[in-house]
């Protein structure tokens, strides 16, 4: 029988392997003891999303951490509703909407019953007893009004006007306006600001600052415009505008008034005024151009298509000689605008094709509230583009805003393309 003989080198490698095997076992318990460890920090990471949004409209911050935790909100709920006595859906949704300026609820004659009684009654009897509510005296003369009678509720404008011989200037100084309407219906103010025009050149255009929640503003800014001669200023009218700002929408116009200064002597000095301002007259001008627009209303799926066609016989811009038009379109909700687009600018031309169809939701059933406009501009570079001209279709439209309005109404899913004036801007 032969021996067995080992050699030395074969006993040397058996610690080297063990080695390797035993340091990979330790590399892989780590690593994976590691991984354990981030599957549950990301876990919990996933809970609460570390970015927040902000509601830039409200100013306020809101934070997914907060509204991902249910069960804080659900235990505030059920608390509240426990300390809260039974009350019907349809009074609760009534009594979110009828509260007085004073947030009051408005007094009904209607007899205490039991809360079925009060389910049954027609919402529609409720909102008419919140405006009986909010103005008791108007009750016996509400059906009398007449249109003069409504347009003095917008207010009275004071002013003074004045022409200095050594300087050659005409001086307007706007000194305030009382019983301003409402604009905004949240705060029931307004923040009114004032824009005047010489006419009917156009050129000396200003206008105030704005004055923030007032219906009575106290503006008391004067103008002074200098080259105009004392014999040129029974040509002139003055246009005042009365508007309110909004910062995240179009500004609302209040009203206008506008002064002849034919007959008015300005030799004996300064000379107090004041006129009834009076709602916006819509003054259209062939100058203007017009718009060539199409619309189609689906019913079923709530949608109005709106297709910007053509534009023509724009008016040429004071400065280069031609425009750069473009049109932006505003789709409008019970007076708030819900939705813009625009179309693309066309260079150096007073008959633009455009040919852009904008498809928009629309929130109700219906066209009764809703309305678009459409602005055309001017695009000008370095400087605020110009307003060329301004149509409005709706329900509420004249003349032929109207009537394109009502027949997509009569005859939905049809397109229909007409021909419109635009107004002044």
């Amino acid at each position: 029988m032969a021996p067995i003989t080992t050699s030395r080198e074969e006993f040397s490698e058996i610690p080297t392997v063990v080695g390797i095997f035993s340091a990979f076992g330790l590399v892989f318990t780590v690593s994976l003891f590691a991984w354990i460890c981030c599957q549950r920090k990301s876990s919990k990471s996933n809970k609460t999303p570390p970015y927040k949004f902000v509601h830039v409209l409200k100013g306020v911050d809101i934070y997914p951490e907060n509204l991902n935790s249910k069960k804080k909100f659900g235990a505030d709920d059920k608390n509240e509703v426990k300390n809260k006595p039974a009350v019907p859906k349809n009074s609760l949704h009534l009594d979110l909407e009828k509260r007085d300026l004073n947030g009051n609820f408005p007094k009904t004659n209607h007899k205490a019953g039991s809360p079925s009684d009060l389910e049954n009654v027609n919402p529609k009897l409720f909102l008419e007893g919140e405006k009986e509510a909010v103005s008791p005296d108007s009750l016996n003369s509400s059906t009398s009004l007449t249109s003069e009678e409504k347009q003095e509720k917008l207010g009275t404008l004071f002013f003074s006007l004045e022409y200095n011989f050594e300087k050659k200037a005409f001086v307007v100084n706007i000194k305030e306006a009382r019983g301003l309407p409402a604009m905004d219906e949240q705060s029931m103010t307004s923040d009114p600001y004032i824009k005047m025009t010489i006419l009917p050149e156009k050129k000396h255009k200003v206008k105030t600052r704005v004055l923030r929640k007032t219906l009575d503003p106290a503006f008391d800014e004067t103008f002074t415009f200098y080259g105009i001669l004392y014999t040129q200023i029974q040509e002139l009218s003055l246009h005042f505008t009365i508007l309110s700002f909004d910062r995240f929408s179009r500004d609302d116009i209040i009203g206008e008034v506008l002064i002849p200064l034919s007959g008015i002597e300005l030799s004996d000095g300064k000379m107090l005024m004041n006129r009834e301002i009076i709602k916006r007259n819509v003054r259209k001008s062939s100058g203007r151009g017009e718009l060539l627009i199409s619309l189609c209303y689906q019913s079923t799926t709530n949608t109005l298509t709106v297709v910007v066609l053509k534009a023509r016989h724009l008016p040429k811009s004071d400065m280069s000689g031609l425009s750069d038009p473009y049109v932006k379109v505003n789709l409008y909700h019970a007076k708030k605008r819900i939705s813009k687009k625009k179309t693309h600018v066309k260079k150096c031309t007073p008959n633009a094709v455009f040919n852009e169809l904008f498809v928009f939701d629309i929130p109700c059933e219906g066209l009764e509230e809703i309305s678009v406009e459409f602005l055309v501009l001017d695009s000008e570079r370095g400087s605020r583009n110009e307003v060329i001209g301004r149509l409005v279709l709706g329900s509420a439209a004249e003349g032929t805003g109207g009537e394109h309005w009502k027949e997509i109404c009569d005859f939905p899913r049809r397109q229909i393309a007409k021909w419109h004036m635009l107004c002044d801007g």
